[in-house]
C-alpha cells in the first residue's frame, strides 16, 4: 500500500489482467521456492514507525504533506491521515548491534521531524491510538489526497456496499458508522520485519503466530477511543473494523482483510501468498510489464509487483513480505506492535516477539496439534480486551485437557529461555540484554503504556472533568516518551 499509483478508477479489464498476472506472479514464486539457495544469507531486521502529528494541546495536526515536501526525506513516508507519517528505518544485521542501531537512527528522524514541525507549532508523538482524537478528527476531510488512499477508500466502500460499522465493548461502549475508512488512519504501530530462511518459513511463522497474544498483552498502548475505555489493545478490532469490506447484509464467508489467519502454515509461506492472492479481490489493480514466470525461468529474481501489492492490501497481523532486493528474500512482519509508549518500549517488545519465537519454534510441530488454530485465534483477541489481566490457552504435549493461564505466568515461564535463543540466531548479548531487562521491569511492575494510561486519567478525574484529564494526561505521556523513558518507570 506504499506505492504510489497516478489514479483511483479502474475499468474492469484493469482488474482482469491484473488478476492473470497476479496468477502468474504466483506461478512465478511457487518455482522460486524450489531453488536450494533462494532465500539464503545472513538474517536482518528493520522497522517502520507510524507517528501522530501534534499541536501543543495534543490535537491532531493535518501537516504531514508540508513536513515530506520540506524534509525531502525518501525514509518518511505519508500515511492515510493527514496527520500522520511514517518513518522507515534501514535494515541491519541482526548481528550488527541491530537494535542499537535502530533507536540511534530513530531518536535522529525524530529530532529531524520535530525541528522541521516546530515550524507549524507542532512535534510527533508514537502512541497506538491519540488520547485526545476527537470524532470531528476524523472523515474525508482528515484524509491525506493522494491516488493510493482515494483508491482505497473507493473500493473498500464498492466492495462493502454501505458503512464501515463501529462495535467495541470495554468499560465503555462505542458504536458508529463511517463513510470512509479513515478511522484506519487512529491506529498507529511499531511494525518490525525479520527475514526468515524459507526451509524454516513454516515453523517460524506458527511459533510467531503463537506468541503475538503474549507479545500484545504486554505491549498494549491503545485503551481507549473518543474518551471511552474499551480494550487494553483497542487498535486491534478498530483497525479490523474500519475497513472490513465485507457486504453488510452477513453473508460473508471470506475472512476479513484484516485478520489474525485462518489456519496453521502447513508446508511454507507461499499458501500465505497464495491465500491473499485468491481470496481477496484485488484493490489497486496496476501492472507492470514484467514476465514473472519468464524471469524465474531465465534464473533471474522477479519483482513480483502484483503479488507485493496484493499483500499490502491484506492485513494479516504478522505478514509474509516476499523482497526481490539482495538476490530476493522472505521475512515476517509482525503488525500487531503498538507504536510507543517509548522508544526503548518499542524495542523492548520487538526483542520479545523474536526471542519468545525462536523459544516456541523447536517444538511447534509438537505443540500444534494440542492448540486448534481457532484457540490461538481467541487467544489473541483476549489478549488485546484484557491485556495482562487476560488468561490464555497454552498447549503442552503432555496435556490432558485444554488448560488457562494467566499471561504474568506465561511469560515469567518462558522468558528466562528467550536470551539463548536470541544469542543462538546470530543477535548481540549487548544488544538485546537491556531491552530485556526493560521486558522484565514492565512484567515485574504489571505496568503497560495502557495501563497507565488508564490510571493517570482515573487518578486526573479526581479533579478534571474527563475531556481535561484526557489532555492532562498526554501531556505527562509526551514528556516521558519523548524521555526515552520505559513506561514501567512512569510515575
Amino acid at each position: 500500500m506504499g506505492q504510489e499509483i497516478t489514479n483511483f478508477e479502474f475499468s474492469d479489464e484493469e482488474f482482469q489482467n491484473f488478476g492473470k498476472r497476479l496468477r502468474a506472479n504466483l506461478a512465478a514464486l511457487e518455482l522460486l521456492l524450489q531453488r536450494p539457495d533462494f532465500g539464503a544469507g545472513d538474517l536482518s531486521f528493520g522497522a517502520e514507525l507510524e507517528l501522530y502529528i501534534v499541536d501543543p494541546e495534543g490535537q491532531p495536526l493535518h501537516v504531514n504533506q508540508e513536513i515530506i515536501a520540506e524534509l525531502d526525506d525518501p525514509q518518511l513516508t505519508l500515511e492515510l491521515n493527514r496527520y500522520n507519517l511514517e518513518y522507515n528505518f534501514s535494515p541491519s544485521l541482526i548481528s550488527d548491534h541491530c537494535f542499537h542501531k535502530t533507536q540511534r537512527e530513530a531518536l535522529a528522524a525524530i529530532d529531524k521531524i520535530n525541528a522541521c514541525a516546530a515550524q507549524w507549532d507542532g512535534s510527533v508523538v508514537p502512541v497506538g491510538i491519540l488520547p485526545t482524537l476527537q470524532q470531528s478528527d476524523i472523515g474525508y476531510q482528515a484524509m491525506t489526497k493522494l491516488p493510493r488512499f482515494e483508491a482505497l477508500t473507493r473500493e473498500l466502500t464498492h466492495i462493502r456496499g454501505g458503512p464501515f460499522t463501529i462495535a467495541i465493548t470495554g468499560a465503555d461502549t462505542l458504536q458508529l458508522a463511517m463513510d470512509d475508512v479513515t478511522l484506519e488512519g487512529a491506529n498507529t504501530s511499531f511494525q518490525i520485519h525479520l527475514r526468515v530462511p524459507p526451509k524454516e518459513y513454516a515453523e517460524f511463522y506458527n511459533a510467531a503466530q503463537l506468541i503475538t497474544p503474549l507479545v500484545v498483552a504486554l505491549a498494549a498502548n491503545s485503551p481507549t477511543l473518543f474518551g471511552h475505555r474499551l480494550w487494553q489493545e483497542t487498535r486491534i478490532p478498530l483497525f479490523k473494523q474500519s475497513i472490513d469490506c465485507r457486504p453488510k447484509d452477513g453473508m460473508h464467508p471470506i475472512p476479513a482483510r484484516v485478520n489474525f489467519g485462518n489456519n496453521w502454515v502447513r508446508a511454507g509461506a507461499f499458501e500465505l501468498f497464495a491465500e491473499a492472492a485468491m481470496l481477496y479481490r484485488p484493490i489497486l489493480p496496476t501492472c507492470d510489464e514484467e514476465d514473472s514466470v519468464a524471469v524465474v525461468k531465465s534464473g533471474g529474481i522477479p519483482s513480483l509487483h502484483e503479488l507485493r501489492l496484493q499483500q499490502g492490501s491484506v492485513w494479516l497481523w504478522n505478514r509474509p513480505v516476499y523482497d526481490p532486493a539482495d538476490g530476493g528474500h522472505l521475512r515476517i512482519e509482525f503488525r500487531a506492535l503498538p507504536a510507543g509508549p517509548s522508544l526503548v518500549d518499542m524495542l523492548a517488545n520487538a526483542v520479545l516477539a523474536i526471542g519468545l519465537t525462536k523459544v516456541m519454534q523447536e517444538h511447534i510441530g509438537d505443540l500444534l496439534p494440542a492448540i486448534p488454530f481457532n484457540y490461538c485465534n481467541a487467544n489473541f483477541y483476549r489478549a488485546a480486551q484484557n491485556g495482562l489481566e487476560a488468561d490464555l490457552f497454552w498447549p503442552s504435549a503432555t496435556q490432558i485437557e485444554p488448560e488457562y493461564f494467566p499471561v504474568p505466568a506465561l511469560l515469567e515461564k518462558l522468558l528466562p529461555r528467550a536470551p539463548e535463543k536470541l544469542a543462538a540466531m546470530g543477535f548481540r548479548e549487548d544488544d538485546f540484554m537491556p531491552l530485556l531487562d526493560i521486558v522484565e521491569e514492565r512484567l515485574a511492575a504489571r505496568k503497560t503504556g495502557a495501563r497507565w494510561q488508564l490510571d493517570k486519567v482515573a487518578e486526573l478525574r479526581r479533579d478534571m472533568h474527563k475531556r481535561e484529564a484526557l489532555v492532562e494526561m498526554f501531556k505527562q505521556y509526551r514528556a516521558n516518551s519523548a524521555a526515552n523513558i520505559p513506561v514501567a518507570r512512569w510515575k
